[in-house]
């Protein structure tokens, strides 16, 4: 009794400490709500400022320009359109450091700025400083060539692109497409959403795929940083196209029954300050928290004061304005471990006390869920993912539950294990309980998007999966006109086999990187000074598909087989999987999920004949994917037209089994459903 009192002691403890946290953090969130209502009438018009801040035509064809600059001491406008006067057209001074400028149409009742020119806020600081600046507004940058500076050029066509197809309805079994427009070509230059729309679209919707994350669109001065680096906020990247061909992109998705996410970055954002936020109004802090708060020593970046009234009104209206202008379906909300704690990430052992307390940013979760709460409020089937690595509790659990509002997050310590593995492990060593342990250790009701390889895993430095599996032999032996070598052979099973065990225990959604699901070679790296400005690993090889001898397209083959049957059975919406067998032995995992029967053998050499498994329901079984098809890089072992009975014979916790004849070393995979 004394021994049972205290163990409960003990788990309590933890959980009323999450309670109170929460609902400290709840009681914030609660404020800000009722001071919007209270000062702005409501979180609809605060998320749409972009009507009122930055350059915005009105009926009559007048241009109202707003800035947000409080230490300026004055603001004026020059471009194209005064001849780069810089007094001509002074900003007058409001109240809460707003600045405001009425243009008058010219006499032909056009508007003062034509668009596609270019425009400059001249800040003059109180020490004297003149300074030339864009926007934050700015809807369109682009960089002239042998220019490192962006330009802020005016972006208001006389004949916007109209969406015509709606948004299709948010999937029950989200599969994720992780793209980057600029990487989406064999050729070596930067791609475009063109090129995305006609090239790419078509065989994202063959895979099977019902969701892309775009990266890298919000505008970034320096290619490298793969996006992460932005420099305006409301600007899509010009280095990809126009604002309209990025808007027929996602229409062109939605005609397939595609949602579209944006890859949001609102936990940082560039120090460039000529094309960039940061010291836009001549102060050290503005956006941002003076130094050393607001500094990312480790990214070289700036943060956020998310306590400011007018970068809220800034972040809220960039979610809007992604949402509204493009129809973006939702958002992948980058660095949000970043975000929650004021040490910006460390290591993490699940330990409470690691989650609430001095550490963590109130300021940053309370932003999280009013941003959560506004979108999901206003449509409500937003997506929204978090890429958290802490595993701080009730990230994905309702804003009305005191959670911050998420859908998913990453499970982003599957795919370092995977790493892991391949890099220090033999095929003996592989640890079953290790694996599947890593694949189901997430909270309850908190939806995970499990992957086995994101981009992170392909960038300079590391490797795709399938280079690691099968490193140079790719360059000479991924011909099916010649016998597979025991290298190919092994790479071509376990790239399928950790593919197919990802997605059926690993999570709520899945998520593939571009190309990865054909077994992209080498690694991704972006031109830079350091590789001589190359994109020869700046791209994606889709050209490798079209020889229909190479093996990667049968490595295509499997995974737009693997996500059609998950659309199929559903395992992905289903609850979690009962894990029946991780015999270290045997080498072999058996699993049901969304009545589907998972058994997956990894042993490097040894068939399992007439092994016996667990099932919770009786019946008949039969074949529904085999990874050992010769269509899929297999070696044809498994008769298809095979039954499988169970018997009332109660084995591994469940009260049916039945023997499977045959499970050969590690090309097959099985599974079967009633």
């Amino acid at each position: 009794s004394f021994s049972l009192s205290l163990c409960l002691c003990v788990c309590l403890s933890p959980l009323l400490c999450i309670s109170v946290c929460l609902s400290s953090v709840y009681g914030l969130f609660e404020k800000r709500l009722f001071l919007l209502e209270e000062a702005e009438g409501g979180f609809d018009q605060f998320t749409r400022s972009y009507r009122t801040f930055g350059v915005n035509r009105m009926a009559d064809n007048r241009l109202v320009l707003r800035e947000w600059a409080p230490a300026a001491e004055a603001l004026f406008l020059t471009g194209d359109f005064n001849g780069w006067d810089n007094f001509s057209h002074p900003y007058e001074k409001k109240e809460f450091g707003k600045w405001e400028l009425c243009l008058p149409p010219k006499h032909d009742k056009s508007p003062a700025i034509e668009h596609n020119t270019k425009l400059k806020v001249v800040v003059h600081t109180k020490k004297g400083e003149r300074l030339y600046r864009i926007s934050p507004w700015a809807k369109y940058a682009i960089q002239a060539e042998k220019q490192v500076i962006y330009d802020w050029v005016h972006w208001d066509p006389p004949q916007p692109y109209m969406h015509i197809h709606p948004r299709p309805k948010k999937p029950q079994s989200l599969r994720i497409y992780e793209s980057h427009v600029g990487i989406a070509s064999p050729d070596p230059k930067v791609a475009s959403y063109t090129n995305f729309t006609i090239n790419v679209l078509p065989r994202i919707k063959d895979l099977g795929y019902n969701c892309i994350q775009l990266m890298a669109v919000m505008e970034h001065a320096y290619y490298a940083s793969f996006g992460y680096q932005v420099t305006s906020f409301f600007a899509a990247s010009s280095r990809y196209g126009t604002p309209e061909e990025l808007k027929q992109l996602i229409d062109t998705a939605h005609s397939l029954d595609i949602v579209v996410l944006l890859d949001v970055v609102h936990s940082h954002a560039s120090q460039n300050t000529e094309d960039g936020l940061n010291s836009f109004d001549g102060s050290d802090s503005c956006f941002f928290h003076s130094p050393p708060r607001g500094e990312h020593a480790l990214w070289g970046s700036r943060l956020f004061n998310y306590s400011s009234w007018e970068v809220l009104r800034f972040l809220l209206s960039n979610l809007r304005w992604w949402m509204e202008e493009y129809r973006f379906d939702g958002f992948r909300f980058d660095g949000v471990t970043s975000m929650m704690y004021h040490h910006h990430g460390s290591m993490f052992s699940g330990d409470y006390s690691e989650y609430f307390g001095l550490q963590v940013d109130e300021d940053s979760l309370v932003y999280l869920m009013t941003a959560n709460h506004v979108l999901h409020t206003l449509y409500p089937d937003c997506i929204t993912i978090a890429e958290d690595v802490s595993g701080m509790p009730a990230v994905c659990r309702s804003v009305a539950e005191g959670g911050l509002g998420f859908d998913y997050r990453l499970a982003m310590a599957i795919p370092d294990k995977w790493i892991q593995i391949l890099k220090e492990l033999a095929d003996e060593a592989w640890d079953m309980g290790n694996i599947v342990y890593t694949l189901t250790n997430r909270r309850y009701g908190e939806n995970c998007i499990a992957y086995a390889e994101s981009h992170d895993q392909s960038v300079v430095g590391d490797k795709s999966l399938a280079f690691w599996l099968m490193d140079k032999e790719m360059y000479t032996n991924m011909s099916s006109l010649i016998p597979m070598t025991p290298v190919i052979d092994r790479g071509i099973q376990l790239h399928k086999m950790i593919r197919l065990l990802t997605h059926a225990l690993g999570g709520e959604g899945y998520l593939n990187f571009m190309g990865n699901e054909f077994g992209h070679p080498e690694w991704l790296d972006f031109p830079r000074k350091g590789n001589n400005e190359s994109y020869h690993y700046a791209r994606r090889q889709y050209n490798l598909l079209d020889t229909d001898h190479l093996r990667y397209r049968q490595l295509y083959d499997f995974d737009r087989d693997m996500n059609r049957t998950e659309d199929k059975y559903g395992w992905l919406a289903a609850p979690p999987a009962f894990v029946s067998a991780k015999h270290e032995g045997d080498k072999v995992i058996v699993f049901e999920r969304g009545n589907v029967l998972f058994l997956l053998n990894f042993h490097p050499t040894r068939s399992q004949t007439n092994y016996r498994v667990a099932v919770a329901s009786p019946g008949k079984y039969t074949i529904k994917l085999d990874s050992d098809e010769v269509q899929y890089g297999g070696h044809g072992r498994l008769d298809h037209n095979t039954e499988f009975f169970t018997e009332p014979q109660p084995f591994n916790e469940r009260d049916n089994s039945m023997l499977v004849s045959n499970t050969s070393e590690r090309e097959r995979e099985l599974y079967a459903v009633t």
